[in-house]
């Protein structure tokens, strides 16, 4: 029987010490978990933002990075990702004292005691990432027209996302490349997918702006990025710990000592 010829260099999983093996064990469940906390907090953040709460969906992309084009970006927040954050009669108030010129007398009879109440504890202005609705001054920034998610902020985003995300990659693509995966040039595109998904996904923020069709690509993208994660790490935690490589690959000058190290 013709034996299959592995590259010399080649270690699997089998092969490495049980201190590596657990140091991957560990390193994927802590990614794992992360990665499943993204997910949530991603669902949280985009679905609603076309006025139906409890999905994501298409136009809840094109929502978020083009805005709703019919308010501000306060009501479409209040309509979408914060509608659960706010009873519906207070809700209504600050729609409707938009909707009426947004006042600041009423303002700071009705609108200040809610945001206080309901919204400071977040939207402070400690956290860069969140609008700041302490004040009048503060507040008119968000009643102006949702024109959705501004280039500053998508460029502050793109680059944190591009590091964390590569960085994120490369440690599971690495364990992932002891797997025993035929043929090679698949397990090569496995590797290679999520780095394409995460270009794609992070460009078409910008272009959906000029061409909402973009919005499929952001999901497309987003969905092949995770795909590739829990192929990657399913795959590595199975092989880690029961998986056996076939008699023709496992032969005996490459079967090592039990590993002790």
């Amino acid at each position: 029987m013709k034996t299959e010829s592995l590259h010399q260099l080649y270690t699997h999983y089998s092969e490495l010490p049980y201190s590596q093996r657990v140091l991957y064990t560990c390193t994927l469940l802590v990614l794992g978990s992360a990665y499943l906390f993204a997910l949530i907090y991603l669902f949280h953040s985009y679905s609603g933002r076309d006025g139906n709460p409890g999905d994501l969906t298409y136009e809840d992309v094109v929502v978020a990075y083009t805005g709703s084009g019919k308010g501000s970006r306060l009501e479409s927040a209040l309509r979408g990702p914060m509608a659960t954050m706010l009873p519906a009669e207070e809700s209504s108030s600050v729609i409707g004292w938009v909707g009426e010129g947004a006042s600041q007398e009423k303002y700071e009879q009705v609108v200040r005691p809610i945001m206080d109440k309901r919204c400071m504890s977040c939207h402070d202005g400690s956290n860069p990432h969140l609008p700041n609705l302490g004040g009048f001054d503060n507040i008119k920034k968000v009643i102006e027209k949702d024109t959705g998610t501004d280039i500053f902020t998508l460029v502050r985003v793109s680059h944190i996302h591009l590091f964390g995300l590569t960085f994120v990659f490369f440690i599971i693509g690495l364990m992932f490349s002891h797997a025993y995966l035929r043929p090679v040039w698949l397990k090569c595109g496995i590797v290679a997918l999520p780095f394409v998904c995460l270009v794609l996904d992070v460009s078409s923020w910008y272009f959906t702006k000029l061409y909402h069709p973009f919005g499929w690509v952001v999901m497309v993208a987003g969905g092949g990025m995770g795909m590739s994660f829990a192929f990657m790490w399913c795959t590595t935690m199975y092989q880690l710990w029961f998986y056996k490589l076939p008699a023709t690959v496992a032969r005996p000058e490459r079967t090592p000592l039990p590993p002790t190290a």
